[in-house]
């Protein structure tokens, strides 16, 4: 009982002043503003608790993976479920046209259409472990390496890398690939098969040229991850589309695209499509002639559908690690500034602090000491972590932080900013209310974050920074 503090006090409090209301399961008959804007700000206050007490929970676990830590965050959702469970059921018993303000009225409807709580009680717990379930198994999802052989410094590799040493910009990146070794701090974790997704294999599909090395790690992270998931998804599925229904929607995907507030949306999304498809095909054809050229028919039809894994990304949607083998004018100057990084000395932390200049010299806001204080900028050892890079509000306006095993290479140079620009937008948004406090719709986090990368990914930009020479 020592874990129950003030906070967990007053949110339970909260759950039973919501429990008792005579209004709690009537949708929309409630008709008292006065009581609908008080219901308002106590949502807010204890939402941003709420929201702080998860996000750390998870934070700890991520960062340090233990049995225990997974307790305390699985204690922590099942808390929040059934604060957003109620929370639900008291908003969708007013009725939200009779609030003259419409900042009030756009925060209770879209704490009713934005949640899946119109579900009964154990299909909403069921679609909450289901999350849970799916996340933990594509986050813990490990592999062997290829062939399964252990790591021995002393045996070099096969030598089938020629390509990689002819090309200078890229040989500090393939050093920390060809010396990749597993867990070895804790010798009772030295079993080699702990290759995670970031860094190792997404380091491995960006670099090696082995064809047979990238299918076998594309595909084995898929045996691991896809047929647990499966069964998951598909109930999944099935729960979202009910409870999208419930509160009002044809199904899961009309609730979601009800988020870009665009009744076009289909048919915009669909005209830009149409707008690149025929660049997009030029684009197509043109690297698959130089993978078939790479590889071979027998590895790429030249009429057919380009091997995902060999795109250089576990998800075949970011090609640029594949530069080295489709340069247009393989003469012109390479923009990957790795090896002048290395030569200068950078640090994780210096990248920080890069890209942290890089927003306050346009007048926006510095991050805070917190940050500093509380991010993980780097792979720590002697202890399991989730390395995929993700920037963290902690809902307090004051704590936000940055997840992510750098290292010193350009790719996460640029993935700096990234997830740097999420905490500048963060920082942009604080002083809303907590409902408000998020992406515009559930694109815009993304579109700001790759604006940025789009400004930093530039010659002129790096030669400002030192680091590109014009020769």
């Amino acid at each position: 009982m020592e874990r129950v503090s003030g906070c967990v006090l007053v949110v339970l409090a909260f759950f039973t002043r919501l429990a008792y209301s005579e209004d709690y399961f009537r949708m929309g008959t409630n008709t008292n503003t006065a009581e609908a804007v008080q219901f308002l700000r106590e949502y807010d206050r204890e939402a941003s608790g709420m929201c702080y007490r998860v996000t750390m929970s998870q934070w700890k676990f991520v960062t340090n993976i233990t049995e225990y830590n997974r307790r305390r965050m699985l204690e922590e959702l099942a808390l929040s479920s059934k604060f957003e469970r109620l929370s639900w059921r008291k908003a969708a018993a007013y009725d939200s046209t009779r609030l003259p303000d419409p900042q009030n009225r756009r925060q209770l409807v879209k704490i009713v259409q934005s949640s899946r709580a119109a579900l009964p009680d154990e299909k909403f717990s069921e679609i909450q472990q289901l999350i849970t379930e799916m996340k933990e198994i594509y986050n813990s999802a490990k592999i062997c390496p290829y062939g399964q052989k252990p790591y021995d410094p002393h045996v070099p590799r096969p030598p089938t890398y020629p390509d990689y040493q002819q090309m200078q910009s890229y040989q500090p990146t393939m050093q920390s690939y060809q010396h990749y070794q597993a867990n070895q701090d804790n010798p009772e974790l030295a079993n080699y098969c702990d290759m995670q997704l970031d860094p190792e294999i997404s380091r491995i599909l960006a670099h090696s040229r082995i064809e047979s090395e990238l299918l076998y790690v594309w595909k084995s992270f898929r045996d691991k991850t896809g047929p647990k998931l499966k069964n998951r998804f598909m109930r999944y599925v099935q729960l979202a589309n009910q409870a999208a229904v419930a509160t009002g929607y044809r199904d899961a995907g009309d609730q979601m695209r009800a988020a870009y507030e665009d009744s076009s949306f289909r048919a915009s999304v669909e005209e830009i499509y149409n707008q690149v498809v025929p660049l997009y095909k030029q684009l197509f054809t043109y690297v698959r002639r130089k993978l078939v050229q790479r590889y071979g028919e027998t590895s790429v039809r030249s009429d057919g559908p380009i091997p995902a894994h060999l795109l250089g990304n576990m998800w075949a949607q970011n090609w640029k690690s594949i530069m080295d083998l489709v340069m247009p004018f393989p003469q012109s100057s390479n923009i990957d500034v790795t090896a002048e990084m290395l030569r200068q000395g950078f640090t994780p932390l210096r990248m920080f602090q890069m890209a942290e200049e890089f927003y306050t010299s346009m007048g926006l806001k510095p991050v805070p000491p917190e940050f500093w204080r509380g991010s993980m900028l780097v792979r720590p050892a002697q202890r399991s972590v989730q390395c995929t890079a993700s920037a963290w509000d902690f809902c307090n306006r004051i704590d936000y932080r940055i997840k992510q095993c750098t290292e010193v290479t350009m790719q996460d140079l640029i993935s700096t900013h990234h997830e740097m620009a999420h905490v500048q937008y963060y920082l942009q948004y604080a002083d809303q209310p907590q409902m408000f406090r998020d992406g515009a719709n559930p694109a815009f986090h993304e579109a700001v974050a790759n604006a940025v990368t789009l400004s930093v990914y530039n010659l002129p930009h790096l030669q400002r920074v030192g680091l590109y020479q014009n020769k």
